[in-house]
């Protein structure tokens, strides 16, 4: 796979290295995030972002349900940019408001592994 940039948004700092290290591996540039400010901070600055690695709860005020409807707007210039989400939450109302956003795909984190997340991106990034 040529390489990609990808953003990672996730609060626990050692899954959040877990996540960047698999994706640095598989030949991925990775820019990571603890908020949405930070998230969207970084959207503003780099040229370019091929996917994005969501988690719901994210430090401060906004969650990735904020993020996501932040990106997919009309007016956004990321609407494009699929996302993964890859959540402790499993509700079916929060997957369906990611859904009905227009994310790629919801992972619960407990019911995949790291690795199977990383390829159904790729996969994704390669159609």
């Amino acid at each position: 796979m040529e390489e990609k940039v990808i953003l990672v948004l996730e609060d626990e700092i050692p899954l959040l290295n877990a996540i960047k290290k698999k994706l640095e591996t598989e030949g991925c540039t990775v820019v990571t995030a603890r908020s949405v400010e930070q998230g969207m901070e970084y959207l503003e600055e780099l040229d370019h972002i091929d996917a994005i690695w969501l988690d719901h709860y994210l430090l401060g005020k906004e969650s990735g349900l904020d993020f996501v409807n932040k990106i997919k707007a009309d007016e956004s210039p990321w609407k494009k940019v699929p996302v993964f989400v890859v959540s402790n939450t499993a509700s079916q109302d929060k997957v369906n408001q990611y859904l009905n956003l227009g994310v790629e795909k919801y992972y619960i984190k407990a019911e995949h592994r790291l690795e199977k997340i990383v390829e159904d991106m790729k996969e994704s990034l390669l159609n």
